[in-house]
């Protein structure tokens, strides 16, 4: 799955009372007021280098659309029954993502508004009702996927090229300490499985110019699945990675398999993270939550845990394939779940199954440390591929 497919996805979403609808191409269905609406007010702001946020303040409801051009890039916004008035739109609204903001009528009655930018973006819309003094709000979230002139990179990368610090991968080594998890025939444990997996992964990340390895467990003991997140945000990871082996009931069951996030997951991931909100000051690139509502603070996470399981699926797509060539797949796409470790909001995140240690036939590879490594080594071939095509 690459950046352009992602892109296109349509994702609806109600919380609170908000539909927080992202679309590139469909347009958004709602009930017109029969009067004209006007747009009465637009306002841009950039909360780092990787996003632009772009409001609209209209008179009150409207339809819309959404899609992105290149060559130039370019994000198209076309308001259906809108009419505005011509001073607020202008080049004088630039950010780092975007070089400024044109308009045209089209169809007589409905308004073209085009965001030229500096390159490509990962665009997402969605309607606020009114709230207190402010009025309908049609809100613009640009995420970059590159930037121009400057040599391509992805945010995360370029983030810390910026900040001179490595691109950090936790690796988490699935139950430990008086959780064994899986057990197999021959007395294999799981925890001893996933650590030895963790280390050699490690090993092959830290040799890597421009990668470091944070370990959430280095050492055959106990840590809730809580503080393997915390350990991972801790230090500013930008992958999370959990290895574990599967089992099942029946012997001749086998392969591995990865999982991501489910967007069910990620609502009730939500509603715990806004009711933390105090300590989660530096969630979404460094937008604060401490003095949102909780109704703005749930947009803002959809929006982040939404872009996040993308990143985490498209991922987790490139260690199965991968994958696939040391040993047999149980499942041949990335599956989805409620895991706990993987529901960070702001860290792509995958769950490795690597294979049955109920199975006798891998439960003998697992335990050899020449598979243990082709395993590790198709696991950072798969992260190696994904940061890959990230650039391309």
């Amino acid at each position: 799955m690459n950046s352009g497919t992602v892109a296109r996805r349509i994702f609806l979403k109600k919380l609170a009372g908000i539909s927080a609808l992202y679309s590139l191409s469909v347009p958004f269905k709602n009930s017109l007021a029969a009067a004209q609406i006007s747009l009465t007010d637009v306002r841009v702001s950039q909360s780092n280098l990787e996003h632009t946020r772009v409001v609209f303040d209209l008179s009150g409801e409207i339809d819309h659309s959404l899609f992105t051009l290149e060559a130039p890039d370019r994000v198209v916004i076309d308001l259906k029954d809108v009419a505005k008035n011509a001073a607020l739109i202008s080049e004088q609204n630039s950010t780092e993502l975007l070089k400024g903001i044109r308009s045209a009528v089209r169809k007589n009655d409905d308004l073209r508004i085009v965001l030229d930018l500096n390159g490509r973006v990962r665009p997402r819309s969605f309607i606020l009702q009114p709230d207190g003094q402010l009025g309908y709000r049609l809100v613009v979230d640009m995420h970059a996927t590159q930037l121009s002139p400057t040599p391509i990179k992805t945010s995360q990368q370029e983030r810390h090229v910026r900040k001179n610090k490595n691109f950090v991968i936790a690796i988490d080594a699935g139950h430990g300490g008086k959780d064994p998890g899986a057990v197999g025939h021959k007395g294999t444990k799981e925890k001893d499985v996933t650590l030895a997996l963790a280390h050699k992964l490690k090993t092959m990340i830290n040799q890597t110019d421009g990668l470091q390895a944070v370990l959430t467990r280095d050492t055959d003991r106990f840590v809730a699945l809580r503080h393997r997140v915390e350990k991972a945000r801790k230090n500013q990871a930008d992958l999370f990675v959990s290895i574990h082996a599967d089992a099942f009931e029946s012997p001749k069951v086998e392969g591995a398999s990865v999982y991501a996030l489910s967007l069910n997951g990620a609502s009730s991931e939500a509603a715990r993270w806004i009711a933390e909100k105090e300590n989660a000051s530096d969630l979404m690139g460094g937008i604060s939550l401490d003095d949102k509502d909780d109704l703005i603070a749930s947009v803002l996470l959809d929006l982040s845990q939404t872009a996040t399981i993308q990143d985490s699926l498209e991922l987790g797509s490139d260690v199965l394939s991968h994958l696939g060539k040391v040993g047999k797949l149980n499942k041949d796409s990335v599956q989805q779940a409620g895991f706990a470790v993987l529901k960070a909001p702001d860290m792509p995140s995958i769950l490795i199954e690597t294979a049955f240690i109920s199975n006798p036939k891998e439960e003998r590879r697992l335990s050899s440390p020449k598979h243990q490594h082709k395993i590790a080594s198709a696991i950072f071939s798969g992260i190696q591929s994904h940061m890959k095509n990230q650039l391309s």
